[in-house]
């Protein structure tokens, strides 16, 4: 075997493995598992049992949607006298402020600054006083047992953050919506898995929540503060629990562009997690959650979409030496149009899933590059732009 086609197989197993293989992979553990363990759950507790918690919301001009998500705050099923919620405007220089002042049961924290969102935590955390935090985007609804959901995960002292479940909803064939929110079906089952081998790898910033006293102030610049804040937790040796009962829900992206758009900031910050979480690298410190680390996020932030193009242009002078080499190059050429194909269309608003899907999923790895390519330009600012969405849809 040629260095070539050595090359090309490593290539290929990165490819399957980070998209599909982990997948595999951690179902066939996570059943093992079950055979020897049974698995841990938690019942919600009883009112009188129940913490204190504060929510915290940093919104940066989100006069459209701001008065639909405090009303949706305060109808959360949780008793009032141990919650608090706090909404964070920096910077906004639309109504929003004016709107959380209409509610005396909200605290608002505003100054004409930006600092981008993790110093909108940050400040907020100093204010914090609950034994649990947790967090939430402004675009963002959340089902009304979610907190309750949540908080029973603390009953276990190795938990010291738990993640939500996000979803994506639409109720519009013009976004990019269909894509999304099967993505995110599947990244939910990772979650769900990756949490019952050991812990989920990362939290979403949609809906997560913390210990308070495990909460540490990060850098003024990260991007993805929310996978940052709970990975550093679990590098202290927690568990970071995956709840699929706490969600939110929120709406796709109005358009491609404005998915462009955050993917690309997500990709830049992906980058730079990786890079500020080197530690984790250390199989023999971290064991599965290293593993976890490494197979569910580096790949994906790191090698995979170079991997990707080589794999094309690698197979092109193989495939005359044997027939597998032929039908894999087929199967790629294939796979390309189709993904053209859903480009073009999706162009016109037309959406058929399955040129759509590989379409979508091309675009992801493009943005990862993108990203990439951003974040070592240092072009990737820390502070937050808000991406258009569609219509929101109502819970």
């Amino acid at each position: 075997m040629t260095a070539l086609e050595i090359l090309f197989w490593i290539l290929l197993f990165i490819v399957f493995y980070t998209y599909i293989g982990y997948g595999i992979l951690l179902f066939i553990l996570v059943k093992l598992k079950r055979l020897f363990s049974k698995k841990q759950t938690f019942p919600i507790p009883d009112n009188d049992q129940l913490p204190e918690v504060s929510v915290i919301v940093a919104a940066y001009n989100e006069e459209d949607f701001i008065d639909d998500k405090i009303k949706n705050s305060l109808a959360l099923d949780y008793p009032s006298e141990k919650l608090k919620l706090i909404f964070v405007t920096d910077g906004s220089t639309d109504n929003t402020p004016n709107i959380v002042k209409n509610y005396p049961q909200v605290k608002l924290m505003h100054k004409a600054e930006r600092g981008g969102k993790i110093g909108a935590i940050n400040r907020a955390m100093d204010e914090v006083t609950s034994p649990v935090v947790i967090f939430s985007d402004a675009n963002a609804l959340l089902n009304k047992m979610a907190v309750k959901e949540i908080v029973k995960h603390y009953q276990n002292p190795k938990v010291g953050c738990v993640s939500g479940e996000k979803r994506v909803l639409t109720d519009s064939a013009q976004n990019a919506g269909a894509s999304e929110g099967f993505y995110w079906k599947y990244e939910s089952k990772l979650k769900q898995w990756d949490y019952e081998l050991y812990s989920a790898v990362g939290a979403a910033g949609e809906l997560f929540s913390v210990r308070t006293n495990l909460y540490r102030h990060v850098e003024k610049d990260t991007i993805l503060d929310d996978f940052i804040i709970s990975l550093r937790i679990a590098q202290e040796g927690y568990i970071i629990a995956y709840e699929p009962n706490a969600y939110a829900q929120e709406s796709a992206s109005e358009n491609i562009a404005e998915e462009k758009k955050r993917k690309v900031r997500i990709s830049a910050g992906g980058i730079q997690s990786v890079l500020r979480l080197k530690p984790l690298f250390n199989l023999f410190k971290y064991g599965i959650l290293s593993f976890q680390f490494i197979s569910h996020r580096v790949l994906r932030w790191t090698v995979t979409p170079w991997a990707m193009l080589l794999l094309f242009f690698i197979n092109i002078p193989l495939i005359n030496i044997h027939p597998v080499y032929k039908f894999l190059f087929v199967g790629q050429l294939i796979f390309y149009l189709f993904a053209l194909a859903g480009w073009m269309l999706a162009n016109k608003n037309i959406k058929v899933k399955i040129l759509y899907i590989p379409y979508y999923f091309l675009f992801m790895n493009y943005c990862v590059i993108l990203g990439q390519i951003r974040h070592f330009k240092g072009q990737q600012s820390a502070v937050w732009e808000r991406a258009k969405r569609a219509q929101p849809v109502k819970v």
